[in-house]
């Protein structure tokens, strides 16, 4: 049993608290038996001093030297009627060292003479005070050695240590075995599991199943049962992500090859009689430009991190009726949502094109498909400026606004997503896309009325890796 342990520390915490106790209960223990003593003797004394008394004061010799020798003193003195009488005497063997009035000693004091008598190993003599028993005068005086009290006081000491460290023993091994029963046993089970779970944190047999009574230790597996739930949960939802893009990455490789052919044909045309078709013919070009981008992207990185972006000046109203033109072709119900534009048409932005793309038609498609939802008519407007330090582009819709689970996880993939059968990964991929280019994609709001996104891109970019600048046509 190491020290650095609980067990260990417990062991001499217990320890030093039993040598205390003993402490405690010894000293005054050890006072007690001395003021017995003294006072034993001082009974003694006055019983002898009866004898004299009994035979109108006189006795032989011999028989008060062995009255005086069974009381165990050298002379014995009794005030009665304010007269002090020398009642039995014996030659002292040398000068009083001390005088002790058992009538005014107090608990400390008690103790503090017990302690130094212990501590002087001479013989010495002492003069004890006391009252006689039974009112038989007004004070008896004796005297007597030392050395026979500090004896009997070692013996008595011996025998109170004895018993009571026996008890002490006991109470501590008692007091050990249910510290290990109660603490030390639930902590070790925590470790335990810990470790388990450790060598296996994807599998959710390890997490621990609170059933400790104490309440702290209950609070501490309950804490780490929830821990490992929030653990293991994501640990599962990377290796779902981690398959979804081996899987994403698998159908851009074949996406591509088929989007390449559909390009072909695109260009084709751009050479048809119809003007109706060589009109549309660029735009379906660019979009199956974007959609082969993407694709090759993905294959080129095979993760879930978005490539620098390629840095360009383009004019942000142009990008915004793209984005409008392609969701109203996409809308459900026509005529049911109002797209409106509130954008300087000079306005020139610095950004990667295609990435901005990508987060205006998100945001733009999430609210579209929230006001179709709804069944009900709607607007959805694209307004955009710019300050000293960034570019604004905000996107407000009159939609039903998104629930507080939604709310909560807005950016988190698989999570935020308040359509049924939708991801969530809109506004995951375009919060990723804004904070490529330094900026910050936030909800301004979000009510019966509505709701507002506003994207911000900082003019200054220099901290933001781009690929090379080029000039949009």
């Amino acid at each position: 049993m190491r020290l650095n342990t609980i067990s260990g520390r417990f062991a001499v915490l217990t320890t030093m608290f039993v040598i205390l106790a003993e402490l405690f209960i010894l000293l005054p223990s050890l006072a007690g038996f001395r003021l017995d003593y003294l006072e034993s003797r001082l009974e003694r004394a006055q019983i002898a001093s009866l004898a004299l008394l009994a035979t109108d004061d006189s006795l032989a010799s011999d028989l008060e030297s062995e009255l005086l020798q069974n009381a165990g003193v050298f002379n014995v003195v009794l005030r009665r009627n304010d007269i002090r009488q020398l009642v039995l005497s014996s030659p002292i063997p040398g000068p009083i060292a001390a005088t002790y009035d058992l009538r005014s000693e107090g608990v400390l004091h008690t103790i503090d003479d017990s302690l130094g008598a212990l501590a002087n190993r001479q013989n010495r003599v002492i003069r004890v005070i006391g009252a006689p028993v039974n009112q038989a005068g007004q004070l008896i005086e004796i005297t007597m050695e030392t050395a026979p009290l500090r004896d009997a006081m070692i013996e008595y000491g011996l025998r109170l240590l004895a018993v009571s460290a026996a008890f002490s023993i006991l109470t501590a091994v008692l007091l050990f075995l249910a510290a290990q029963r109660l603490i030390l046993v639930p902590i070790r089970r925590v470790i335990t599991h810990m470790t388990a779970y450790a060598n296996a944190p994807e599998d959710a047999r390890h997490i621990i199943t609170p059933d400790a009574r104490m309440a702290e230790l209950n609070e501490a597996e309950t804490a780490l049962q929830s821990m490992q739930q929030t653990v293991t949960s994501s640990l599962k939802q990377k290796e779902r992500m981690a398959q979804l893009g081996q899987a994403v990455a698998k159908i851009s490789h074949d996406l591509r090859n088929i989007l390449t052919t559909a390009q072909i044909f695109a260009d084709r045309l751009e050479d048809s009689a119809d003007p109706k078709v060589r009109r549309a013919a660029p735009k379906l070009v660019n979009s199956i430009t974007r959609a082969v981008n993407l694709c090759e992207t993905t294959l080129a990185f095979g993760k879930a991190e978005e490539p620098a972006p390629t840095l360009s000046r383009f004019n942000l109203a142009q990008l915004a009726a793209e984005v409008i033109e392609a969701e109203a072709l996409a809308s459900e119900a026509a005529g049911q949502v109002e797209f409106l534009t509130d954008i300087p048409p000079s306005l020139m932005i610095r950004a990667d094109r295609d990435q901005l793309y990508r987060v205006l038609a998100n945001l733009a498609r999430n609210a579209r498909q929230a006001i179709e939802g709804t069944s009900q008519p709607g607007t959805i407007e694209i307004g955009a400026g710019e300050g000293d330090s960034d570019w604004w582009i905000k996107i407000c819709d009159t939609g039903p606004g998104l629930p507080d689970k939604a709310r909560e996880y807005l950016f988190k993939p698989f999570t935020g997503s308040t359509r049924r059968g939708g991801t969530g990964l809109g506004l995951t991929i375009a919060a990723d896309l804004v904070r490529g280019h330094g900026g910050k994609l936030e909800l301004l709001r979000s009510d019966a009325e509505g709701s507002q996104f506003c994207i911000q891109i900082p003019r200054g970019m220099a901290n933001v890796p781009a690929r090379q600048e080029v000039m949009a046509q």
